[in-house]
């Protein structure tokens, strides 16, 4: 893909590649996730390519934001695992346990 840019009136050109070419087969992470070992650890969660988005779904349901909207999720995330880590963990791990 070919990006061209102006900035200060001054024009950037470069060559990047497209998501699809940079080596991922399933550009699904979440952003956020690598800050939650611990409570998936805790939940008992181990996540996959196959349930990531599932999981994703869960959370953003548990602090009540629109799926796909990260970093609004990973704001209320932090606030919930600040306040009470662990309530946090069990209402993840009682939405994972009882999910259809």
């Amino acid at each position: 893909m070919f990006v061209k840019s102006n900035h200060n009136n001054k024009t950037w050109e470069r060559f990047t590649k497209a998501p699809a070419d940079l080596g991922f087969r399933n550009p699904v992470m979440t952003c956020y996730f690598r800050h939650l070992k611990e409570v998936f650890k805790e939940a008992g969660i181990e996540v996959t390519p196959q349930n990531r988005q599932e999981v994703d779904r869960i959370i953003h349901n548990i602090v009540g934001v629109d799926y796909k909207n990260c970093p609004t999720a990973w704001r209320q995330v932090k606030n919930r695992v600040a306040e009470d880590e662990a309530g946090f963990v069990s209402m993840l791990k009682n939405m994972w346990n009882t999910r259809k």
